[in-house]
């Protein structure tokens, strides 16, 4: 009766509404949830006794080990009310009217999103190298840091073309971390009236340093910390571009325990004294992900999906210079294509590769005007050496 219990709770159906017989299925396929069959003849009898939703998800998890599954198909089509004879489930309007009459906004709560680690970012191998000895070893080794000085503080800005993982490799470091994390947004520091901007930076990085160990996190940097002498007409925001510095290089030596990082676009925006030793002292270049790297976004990005003969190997071949959000939308593209299709025939269909080849021909890669961007700037405005490691990929790409 327990068990009942606790399948209905998980199943969102009272405990009389769950058969015995269906209970006893899920705890076998708990043991051995590779068991196909066990999956479907479970689906087959939810679907008997009129939990379609529950029957749904048996045949989707089906499918995504055995794509070709004609009973699983057949399953699927039914639920959805498409075979002959099928009635297609209705829904109660008045049930669902009583069950959120009781429910207001202030009772709704953020759901977390899973955590994500460096496991989970394809490639970018210096970047997780540097960002290990920069942030992760003195948190984890404070003993051997004392050691070696080292500890927690400074800075690194991650820049590169947009759409390449600099903000996805920041929630990475969070999730190795043992430590806390902040991540500060434009609207967390500017405001319209003088003087608060300056003191809203000055409170994000007090409440930073109280909380030490610890990461604070500035995306589109050259928003916040744009070089002076293009805001000679605003000095608004000269005020706020000061205050990041001095809060960055702290007079007192209060910052440590406090590591900045923040990702840029155009780090040749950003005003020179940030790219100091004590603020940001190294600049890491974010690329568009290598072969094996684009394969493993690909993957990524296609666990949770139905497919059928798709060659990530291929598709990382024929999508060189393509950023990470390049790869994701194309994912996505192919994923609308196979759904389109399905709804045209009426008949449930994995993603195929024939889905990408349509895909391709409408997805392009976004990095060709920003490399163009950062070549003048690498051939012309490199004198202080900032940017050597991008012009050494130029010249890899044979664009300098």
């Amino acid at each position: 009766m327990i068990e009942s219990l606790e399948q209905g709770k998980r199943w969102g159906v009272m405990a009389d509404d769950l058969p015995p017989v269906v209970a006893s299925l899920l705890t076998a396929l708990e043991a051995r949830p590779e068991d196909t069959a066990l999956r479907l003849h479970l689906a087959g009898l939810l679907l008997e006794h009129g939990h379609v939703p529950q029957a749904l998800e048996q045949c989707s998890l089906a499918l995504q080990r055995e794509p070709a599954n004609q009973e699983a198909l057949t399953l699927l089509r039914r639920a959805t009310g498409q075979l002959p004879g099928a009635e297609p489930a209705t829904f109660d309007w008045a049930a669902a009217e009583s069950q959120v009459a009781g429910i207001s906004l202030d009772d709704a709560q953020d759901v977390d999103e899973p955590a994500v680690t460096f496991a989970d970012v394809s490639g970018m191998d210096e970047a997780k190298r540097r960002l290990e000895l920069a942030v992760l070893a003195p948190l984890r080794n404070p003993e051997l840091g004392r050691m070696y000085g080292r500890s927690l503080s400074g800075g690194l800005l991650l820049y590169g073309p947009p759409g390449c993982g600099k903000t996805f490799l920041a929630r990475a470091l969070a999730g190795e971390m043992g430590a806390r994390f902040y991540a500060v947004s434009l609207a967390d520091v500017l405001d319209m009236w003088i003087g608060s901007s300056e003191r809203n930076l000055h409170e994000v990085f007090e409440t930073a340093r109280r909380n030490a160990p610890c990461v604070l996190f500035f995306d589109e940097v050259d928003a916040l910390g744009q070089k002076r002498s293009h805001l000679k007409s605003s000095p608004a925001m000269r005020g706020t571009v000061n205050q990041l510095l001095s809060e960055m290089d702290s007079m007192a030596g209060a910052n440590n325990g406090v590591f900045v990082l923040g990702a840029t676009n155009h780090p040749w925006d950003v005003d020179t004294a940030l790219l100091r030793p004590g603020r940001f002292a190294r600049l890491l270049l974010v690329l568009p992900p290598d072969r094996a790297a684009r394969e493993g976004v690909l993957r990524y990005h296609l666990r949770d999906r139905p497919l059928a003969d798709v060659d990530t190997t291929a598709l990382a071949r024929r999508t060189e210079h393509f950023s990470g959000a390049d790869l994701a939308f194309l994912c996505d593209t192919a994923a609308q294509g196979a759904m389109a299709d399905s709804l045209r025939t009426g008949t449930a269909r994995p993603i195929g590769m024939r889905d990408f080849e349509a895909a391709l021909r409408e997805v392009k890669p976004s990095t060709g005007a920003w490399l163009e961007t950062a070549r003048n700037v690498a051939l012309f405005a490199n004198s202080a050496g900032l940017y050597d490691d991008l012009v050494a990929y130029l010249k890899s790409r044979r664009m300098a």
